[in-house]
């Protein structure tokens, strides 16, 4: 297999200046994989330095204004800035890094001859040697499939059954007594008269309110 193209559109640069690491991307999914750390060599001499500067000032402060004391810290200064922000061997250090992270990421990553894009292992049908955008797994179709047909054998059982549609009216009960809606309580809102269904202790049969006799056997309530 060939090295892995630049990755212009798929990869990030997570290097700084004290290393270099490079993350890329599936063209499928985005899951991404990022690469070894690798130590930048000019940061280390940079901080080698920065400690040789370190002792330097201690000396000067030892040897306080002497002539070996102000050469010593000028030449400091000259070596720190030669070190400052990201020289042109850091760049030659970041190119040469990127490419060794591209063949890092090469046996994590594989280019479809089809739409020449590049995917991760969950995006890849092996069997047919194709990225699952232009050759989908066959038991995951058939799979996705089924259950595409089950929830629409759901959906028309549902429609078939008879559901009631019909209009319900808002009653309310009205007090044998006053003559006033009585609310939805076991007494009169209005006059406390109590709203129990009599029943007839004859025959067990329920009466209207305020009946006297039952309408069944005509037995007194």
């Amino acid at each position: 297999m060939s090295n892995l193209i630049g990755f212009t559109s798929n990869y990030a640069d997570n290097s700084t200046e004290a290393g270099f690491q490079f993350t890329f991307y599936c063209d499928t999914c985005r899951e991404g994989y990022k690469t070894r750390f690798t130590e930048s060599r000019t940061y280390g001499k940079k901080k080698f330095f920065k400690g040789l500067g370190d002792m330097i000032g201690v000396v000067a402060q030892i040897a306080g204004q002497s002539g070996l004391g102000s050469s010593l810290e000028r030449g400091a200064d000259a070596i720190s800035a030669k070190f400052t922000g990201m020289s042109p061997e850091w760049h030659k250090e970041h190119e040469a890094s990127f490419e060794l992270a591209q063949n890092e990421a090469k046996g994590h990553f594989k280019r479809c001859p089809k739409c020449n894009k590049w995917h991760c292992e969950a995006c890849w049908n092996e069997q047919t040697g194709l990225c699952v955008a232009d050759a989908p797994r066959e038991n995951v179709e058939v799979a996705a499939a089924r259950a595409q047909k089950m929830m629409k054998d759901i959906g028309a059982a549902a429609d078939g059954t008879a559901v009631f549609a019909g209009k319900v009216d808002v009653r309310q009960t009205i007090c044998a007594k006053c003559g006033k809606p009585a609310g939805e309580g076991k007494f009169c809102g209005n006059c406390g008269a109590s709203l129990v269904v009599p029943k007839c202790p004859k025959c067990g049969a329920l009466n209207q309110q305020g009946a006297n006799f039952c309408a069944e056997c005509g037995g007194k309530l």
